[in-house]
Parts: C-alpha cells; structure tokens; sequence
C-alpha cells in the first residue's frame, strides 16, 4: 500500500490527508486567506503524528483545481516545494471529483453526479461524473459558467444529485429540479482526497513536481471598480 501526503485548499476549507499502510489520518481545517500560513504547519504536525518524513512517502498529491486563485497556488507551490526536496513525484487531483468522491461515499454500484461550486462574480464551477464501481469517468469537465446556463443544461438532461457549496450559495437560483438528491454538506473532504491520490497513484498518475500546474478555468480573477459596480446595479435592477 503506498504511502501518499495529500492536501486541498481550492476553498475556504483546507483538508490534508497521510496515506499510510493500513490507516490514514486527516486534518480539516479553515483554508482562504489562512491557507499560504497554516498549509505547511499542519502537514508537518500530520506526518509527525503518523510517525512518517517526507522522504519515506511514494508521493505528494494536491489539490489542482478549479477552485480559488490563491488557494490552488498555495496548494500547487507547497506540494512542488515538498516534492523537489524529497525527490518525489506529484499527484494533481482534480478538486471537483474530490467533491464527488465525498458525496459518492457508501455508493458501491453505479454513481451519477454533477459538482456545483461556488465561483464568486455570480459564476459556477460545475462538472459531471459518473462512478461505475470501477473508477471515475468524466462526462463533462470542470468549467466556469453563469447559473441560467448550468440550469439550461439541467433543464435538458436533469441531474439525479448535485453536490456543492453553490447549492447553498445561490439556493433560490439554482433549479437542478426537485427528483435530484442535493449534497450541500461534505462528509470529509480530507478522506475522499485520500482514496482520489491512492486511486490515482495506483493508476500510475505522478508527474514530475517541475511540471505540475494549477488549472484555472477563470482567466480574470479580478473586476475592475465599474465592472464591481454594474454588477451590483444588475442584482438591484
């Protein structure tokens, strides 16, 4: 069984996880703006509490994206800093099927689920996946769109469960339609990316830390003074 370091902090929550023979311990905790500052503390605090170093792991997972611009930095940057210094390779996890591993929990046979996550700018993260027993599969990748255009999307092929914290964020705007199971909390976010970097692993993902990346779905991160205020005129309007 191997042994993997694993960490997310794509939102405001941070979840790492140790990986190890027979066991797997996890810390969840606030991310955001405590990200950058609490990420390495508490991954050295987990592998002194499984009595593991760095360089006794076979690699080091994170958190790739979709998610928040400085979170997935902090994440990507500590996981190649880890890696390079223990000679390891890196794992990307792809943050929204970390969503939907959670909510796929205790679900053996086939699994169907859409991800919906919160994107500030009134903007969605959402992706489709389908579980088979076997593993993941994609059906629509992560992308970045407005509400009415993930409601179009539903209205044409409705969803049988949505998991995310857009459910709770835009409640009364968002119509997955009422037959749909509706997973607004996460059981462990640290667990799920556990199983997502052992599965992975196994699958022979490992990139070299030089050449992992963050995937920003989102090339402007930012709004301009005027773009901040029609924005608020719209919601008013």
């Amino acid at each position: 069984m191997p042994r993997l370091l694993a960490f997310d902090t794509s939102t405001e929550a941070m979840g790492i996880a140790l990986a190890l023979p027979g066991r797997t311990l996890v810390f969840e905790g606030e991310g955001g703006a405590q990200a950058s500052a609490r990420l390495i503390p508490e991954i050295l605090a987990l592998l002194a509490r499984g009595g593991c170093t760095l360089r006794q792991l076979d690699a080091i997972a994170f958190g790739s994206g979709p998610g928040a611009f400085t979170g997935l930095r902090a994440a990507c940057s500590v996981a190649q800093g880890l890696a390079l210094g223990a000679g390891k390779p890196v794992v990307p996890v792809d943050s929204l099927l970390l969503v939907a591993e959670d909510a796929r929990e205790g679900d053996a046979t086939d699994f169907d689920v859409w991800v919906a996550m919160d994107a500030r700018m009134d903007e969605i993260y959402a992706a489709h996946y389908r579980w088979s027993g076997r593993g993941w599969q994609t059906c629509r990748a992560p992308s970045l769109l407005a509400i009415d255009a993930l409601n179009a999307l539903w209205q044409r092929d409705p969803p049988t469960c949505v998991a995310g914290t857009a459910l709770a964020a835009f409640a009364s705007r968002l119509a997955p339609g009422a037959a749909a199971r509706q997973v607004t909390q996460p059981r462990s976010r640290a667990a799920a990316l556990a199983r997502l970097a052992r599965s992975l692993w196994e699958a022979g993902v490992g990139v070299d830390a030089a050449l992992a990346l963050p995937v920003y779905v989102r090339d402007k991160v930012a709004q301009t003074t005027a773009e901040r205020d029609a924005a608020r005129a719209a919601k008013a309007a």
